[in-house]
């Protein structure tokens, strides 16, 4: 997408490039911003709107439950983190495109009770080089990135194959359409 820390304006100017019948062609977005966080937790975006109120468009609880599934599978704790439009799904929130994702933490404070089921550091962000000149390959978790290569892995291929799950065979363009999702805010990137 390009331009994510700036705005999300790469996001937002390919998303709003497109015509309607493009649009309309897009099954759902995938979204992994910050996946490998040294001070990780496991998050799943809140695509049902379970968590914190505010679902996703059609499909997005579907994608939710398919991660949420990739680690229930492996034993792995793992909890939802919610829609808050700083990450390049929001663009294609806005025009009812489903989505989900992962998310490993940025400048949010780890919890005590976070580091019980996780390990880390409590009271520490969960990626104290958020935004910082530190902010290099050499400052990830691997283990968790590797975990979620993996699982990012599995929703492609799933995904390549059929996007039934997430649009319940209905024509793409007619799920789009139907959403009724609105953004409550501005993004605050």
């Amino acid at each position: 997408m390009g331009a994510e820390e700036s705005g999300l304006v790469g996001s937002d100017f390919y998303v709003n490039s497109l015509g309607e019948e493009e649009l309309g062609n897009i099954a759902l977005y995938l979204n992994f911003d910050m996946v490998g966080s040294p001070n990780f937790v496991r998050f799943v975006y809140d695509g049902s709107g379970d968590a914190f109120g505010l679902p996703g468009p059609d499909g997005s609880a579907a994608i939710e439950d398919g991660f949420n599934k990739f680690y229930a599978d492996r034993g792995l704790a793992f909890e939802p983190t919610q829609i808050d439009f700083r990450s390049d799904y929001a663009a294609f929130f806005d025009n009812g495109i489903p989505f989900g994702g992962l998310f490993t933490g940025a400048e949010g404070i780890k919890t005590p009770a976070q580091v019980a089921i996780y390990g880390g550091i409590a009271g520490q962000q969960f990626d104290q080089c958020y935004h910082q000149a530190c902010d290099t390959f050499a400052n990830n978790n691997n283990a968790v990135l590797d975990l979620n290569a993996d699982s990012i892995a599995f929703a492609t291929l799933t995904y390549a194959m059929s996007t039934e799950s997430v649009t319940g065979g209905a024509a793409i363009a007619s799920l789009n359409a139907s959403s009724t999702s609105a953004r409550p805010h501005a993004p605050t990137s």
